[in-house]
């Protein structure tokens, strides 16, 4: 019997490789993004599609890839995959939960003290040589104890962001699309988290309904000495809404990991001293990136092979 095809859109590691290698006719992208046409052309003939979170798998793919059984993403997200196309052409989706919770949630605390604690703009100012010395007044930045966390999106990440909030001694808010209640803090409406706390971080999933959440009205409603970060989907805020509360002062500074059109940012963050600016790093550990590979290829491998799939979006 001949091996299943499978087209991977990203260059992966050597021993990934090769035990996918090991199951499968392997035909790999291995420079940069793959474009949507070619991607559309390629996957012709291929049972397994291991992709990654910039690639679209609409439904051009899904016609085109009429021999597919699965596509497998390396991320936990999956917005950019049209689930309703793939239930309708029979093809199995898996994406890569859990493994990247506790990477995702350290990289949120690095942009909260970052933000808070002015680094990346006093490493840019040493870098500069305008460090004249030691001033009782220099680059003051913000306290986090005694302060709210406002988590908007209450999921394994957002649960494991709160999970740390203790030893900042801050208190959790957390605003959920279910009526869940935690220990970890209260549960909140929206509009009163955004209006009571001191630092809110994005953590919910890409949807029609948080598309744009993150607004000039929603921004209007947070404390103006509050501070921003998203590191869930970048289409979750507004970047020229967010542009705009900057640099009118309706809150006092933001850090985000992701964009609403990546890799491009909107050109008027750039400027501002007081955003963070991260290059989709949240996940990117050694450790953690390799085992989401790995899983995924498990994924891919197991369906192809005629078993159930790890973990089934």
């Amino acid at each position: 019997m001949p091996k299943p095809s499978v087209l991977v859109t990203r260059r992966i590691p050597s021993a990934v490789l090769a035990k996918l290698e090991g199951a499968c006719d392997v035909e790999m992208h291995r420079q940069g993004d793959l474009p949507h046409d070619e991607l559309v052309s390629r996957v012709t003939g291929k049972q397994g599609l291991l992709s990654v979170v910039t690639d679209t798998i609409d439904r051009p793919v899904f016609e085109a890839g009429r021999d597919l059984k699965v596509v497998s993403t390396i991320a936990v997200g999956y917005n950019n995959i049209d689930v309703a196309a793939a239930r309708e052409h029979n093809v199995v989706v898996t994406n890569t939960p859990d493994v990247l919770t506790e990477a995702a949630a350290d990289l949120t605390w690095s942009l909260i003290l970052s933000m808070t604690r002015r680094i990346v703009e006093g490493d840019r100012l040493a870098r500069r040589g305008a460090w004249k010395g030691f001033a009782l007044d220099f680059m003051l930045g913000t306290d986090l104890r005694d302060k709210q966390l406002g988590i908007v999106g209450f999921g394994r990440i957002g649960r494991a962001v709160a999970a740390r909030a203790a030893a900042f001694g801050m208190r959790v808010a957390f605003s959920s699309r279910t009526a869940v209640s935690s220990p970890l803090g209260e549960n909140m409406p929206l509009d009163r988290l955004l209006s009571t706390s001191d630092v809110v971080t994005l953590h919910c999933p890409l949807t029609s309904e948080t598309r744009h959440l993150i607004n000039q009205t929603t921004l209007a409603r947070m404390k103006r000495s509050a501070y921003l970060v998203n590191a869930s989907r970048g289409p979750v805020v507004d970047e020229a809404a967010l542009v705009w509360g900057l640099e009118n002062h309706l809150i006092a500074g933001a850090a985000l990991d992701v964009y609403e059109r990546e890799p491009e940012i909107h050109r008027g963050l750039l400027s501002l001293e007081n955003v963070v600016l991260s290059p989709h790093l949240g996940s990117s550990t050694i450790e953690t990136r390799t085992t989401m590979i790995h899983l995924a290829v498990d994924n891919i491998i197991a369906v192809l092979s005629g078993r159930s799939p790890l973990t089934p979006v």
